[in-house]
């Protein structure tokens, strides 16, 4: 008999959503491959961000956003350091180096290499993400491309 326990089917998609994870770092953020965003993000996706108000709205916006960072950055990649998930969410640690080579946020390019860091919360439903809780590092990338100065 196969019996499939609550605990072992909440384990398994909690799985498949650190999978839709990992796939739209590698192929959207990495690879820049913005046609994944069709399959992975619902029409109303959004991502907040900790400054009050300020949030991405839908997968064209997306879009624009990862093409002005990639533009910013050409050679950016991404890793996942960690990952935890229950349910429909997930949390991830992740990442980033990349050479500042275009103008970033009003910021001419400096063409310094950088590495950050941030946390996101994604929330899943029918296999695609709705929701993205994100909080970056900012400080320390603008201290990195000497906007802010280290104290």
């Amino acid at each position: 008999m196969n019996t499939t326990t609550m605990k072992e089917k909440e384990i398994s998609a909690a799985e498949q959503n650190k999978k839709l994870i990992r796939n739209a770092v590698d192929e959207i953020w990495n690879k820049g491959n913005f046609d994944a965003l069709k399959e992975m993000v619902t029409d109303d996706f959004v991502i907040h961000f900790p400054r009050a108000g300020e949030e991405i709205r839908g997968p064209e916006n997306v879009k624009h956003f990862y093409t002005n960072l990639r533009n910013a950055f050409p050679d950016i990649h991404f890793t996942i350091v960690d990952q935890v998930a229950e349910d429909n969410k997930i949390v991830t640690h992740w990442s980033a180096t990349g050479t500042h080579k275009g103008e970033f946020k009003n910021i001419p390019a400096t063409g310094k290499r950088v590495t950050f860091n941030a946390m996101d919360i994604d929330k899943v439903s029918n296999g695609k993400f709705v929701e993205c809780w994100t909080n970056v590092d900012e400080l320390g990338l603008m201290q990195q491309l000497g906007v802010i100065p280290v104290q």
